[in-house]
């Protein structure tokens, strides 16, 4: 069964996800899909594990950084803190 997922990317990743995608003859759908059991289909550590962190450095200008959201508890003390 499908379920349905709202994601958000810059335009540009859009339009050249896209395309890949129609290039090999599949749906950006199925393609996101594929990259996410790719990821999932082992147990890797970490993000650097993965097999395209490789080519993630590649073509990274300044390497890559992977950023974590802040916490909900850390957001609530920001907001409270900054009211103060």
């Amino acid at each position: 069964m499908d379920a349905k997922i709202t994601l958000s990317f810059d335009e540009d990743t859009i339009k050249d996800a896209k395309a890949f995608a129609s290039k090999h003859g599949i749906s950006l759908s199925r393609l996101t899909e594929f990259v996410y059991k790719q990821m999932t289909s082992k147990n890797y550590a970490s993000l650097e594990d993965l097999p395209i962190s490789n080519w993630i450095n590649i073509v990274a200008e300044e390497g890559v950084e992977y950023k974590k959201s802040p916490s909900r508890k850390q957001l609530k003390a920001e907001f409270y803190n900054a009211k103060k």
